[in-house]
């Protein structure tokens, strides 16, 4: 089902989000400051590829005071762009009743797209949901 949804999510936005990412993230290596945050920009459009399936887990310990500093750079050099582009696709997204659960993912790294540094992306929910799948469908065929 998330192979099905990452699809048709590239097809509604998630494609021209993540050539967004990676030309913001080649723009901000220019720079020796820009270095740290194009990284950030790199993971987060390798994530806008395939959002549906991935867990996103905030670190509110790992930066201190030098992680909000830098979030606040973020913010003011590129972020609030990025942030108002998931926010458009989102509301267009919105409309539709079919588009509700891409708009909703759009939003969701709306967020992240203002302060990304410090949060944590991983996939453990896919392959935690596909051991139960596999476990459930063992239990049908033996029963």
């Amino acid at each position: 089902m998330n192979l099905l949804l990452n699809i048709i999510w590239l097809i509604c936005g998630g494609f021209l989000i993540c050539v967004e990412y990676i030309v913001s993230s080649l723009l901000l290596m220019i720079t020796i400051v820009g270095i740290p945050f194009g990284f950030q920009t790199l993971k987060l459009s390798m994530l806008a590829l395939c959002p549906f399936g991935r867990e996103i887990r905030s670190c509110p310990g790992d930066g201190g005071c030098l992680s909000v500093l830098m979030n606040i750079i973020w913010i003011l050099v590129g972020g609030i762009w990025i942030s108002l582009s998931h926010l458009a696709f989102g509301v267009l997204l919105c409309i539709t009743v079919i588009g509700i659960p891409f708009g909703l993912q759009h939003f969701k790294l709306a967020g992240l797209a203002l302060t990304p540094l410090y949060n944590k992306y991983n996939t453990d929910m896919i392959v935690w949901s596909l051991w139960i799948k596999c476990s459930v469908l063992r239990a049908f065929v033996t029963a």
